[in-house]
């Protein structure tokens, strides 16, 4: 499709705080008016691309880099793509963001410790919170915040498809994507 422009939606926040429940939202609004799509899921990243990696700061970044590596390729080649990895660290979020320029949007998923562990449906931030699991993002391992995001979606004070609407509000914008249809 001519209109195709390639871009990566880097989704990054806390575990719980909405990252997955917001890109399928994204991303079946982008399957509506598009017809090439990339998901590249941290879950599914690490079970496939990243076997073997654990979850120390090395082992992190470069499933990261392996994440960037893979949606540089889609998207310089016309593909969008949607990322939802924790990616905590700063510095590879910005290695990402140098390699794929303007074609990199940055999309903080923004909730509390707290209101991400009341979310937690798996119990990982009690397992955490007690020490039974090591290296958790945010709770005994750093998170660290964009400092210029391309947007902040507040999930604590907004519902997912609010959320989700404000980010297609910015592709449309930026004329990624065509806008909506009326029906």
């Amino acid at each position: 499709m001519a209109n195709d422009k390639g871009f990566t939606l880097w989704f990054t926040g806390l575990s719980g705080a909405g990252k997955t429940t917001i890109s399928k939202i994204v991303e079946e609004e982008l399957r509506a008016r598009r017809s090439r799509l990339e998901i590249l899921d941290g879950d599914v990243v690490r079970e496939n691309l990243s076997k073997g990696l654990g979850f120390s700061k090395e082992d992190r970044d470069t499933n990261i880099r392996r994440i960037a590596f893979v949606a540089d390729l889609l998207s310089r080649n016309g593909v969008p793509v949607i990322t939802a990895a924790i990616s905590p660290y700063r510095e590879i979020r910005d290695e990402a963001r140098e390699t794929m320029g303007d074609r990199f949007i940055e999309v903080f998923v923004k909730a509390s410790v707290e209101v991400c562990a009341d979310r937690d449906v798996k119990g990982l931030y009690a397992k955490a919170f007690s020490g039974e699991i090591k290296e958790f993002t945010g709770v005994s391992d750093p998170y660290e915040e964009p400092l210029s995001p391309e947007i902040v979606l507040e999930t604590e004070t907004e519902t997912p498809e609010e959320s989700a609407g404000r980010l297609i509000a910015l592709l449309e914008e930026r004329q990624l994507i065509p806008a909506a249809q009326p029906a």
